[in-house]
């Protein structure tokens, strides 16, 4: 049996109660190597013989209370330890604008979701999702440090009173929530998104 030493990872090793010998079922314990395939061979490389194919060992977890399959790999167990385990990941906001929809463009406005950080001067355009977790004080995100807010935004009609009521809405949200230099961030583009 020959495999390219590109095509395996060499000088594996386990302590047994992981994989048996294929052929005999015999549990393992010593050295091992791995093929790209996902194969695993006894001894340290392709040259170390005998070569013997090893399987995952089974355990038959039937006196136990979980509820789990009858019979399954150790392999599985660590899989869905993995994937069970909690994550405790926090999330800051990320730029992610809410585009209109051809029904805001129908209705002729939408909200535009916008957080502020606590203390300094950044502003992020972000989505419905993320305004939500931000003023609910979801534990996935760090919530202490924005201010989360929004506008309604004018879509259409004649432009020039787009322009003004847009700009009206963000000045006074400006005042109303102390949001210094917003009107910068947005570009004083009042009518961003009019058709």
């Amino acid at each position: 049996m020959y495999f390219p030493e590109s095509q395996i990872t060499p000088n594996q090793y386990t302590n047994g109660g992981e994989f048996k010998i294929k052929s005999t079922g015999q549990n393992y314990a010593g050295y091992y190597f791995n093929t790209s395939t996902g194969q695993r061979y006894t001894g340290r490389n392709q040259n170390d013989n005998p070569v013997l194919e090893l399987t995952p060992l089974t355990v038959n977890l039937n006196n136990t209370n979980l509820n789990l399959p009858e019979v399954i790999t150790l392999e599985d167990i660590t899989y869905n330890n993995i994937i069970a385990a909690p994550t405790n990941i926090i999330y800051k906001p990320a730029y992610n604008p809410n585009i209109p929809t051809q029904q805001d463009y129908q209705i002729g406005e939408y909200r535009r979701y916008f957080c502020k950080k606590t203390n300094e001067i950044l502003y992020l355009e972000i989505n419905q999702n993320t305004f939500d977790k931000l003023f609910s004080k979801s534990s996935d995100i760090y919530w202490q440090y924005y201010l989360p807010f929004f506008l309604s935004w004018n879509l259409t009609g004649v432009k020039e009173q787009v322009a003004t009521v847009n700009r009206n809405i963000v000045l006074l949200t400006m005042k109303n929530l102390s949001l210094p230099q917003f009107d910068v961030y947005l570009k004083f583009d009042f009518t961003k998104y009019y058709v």
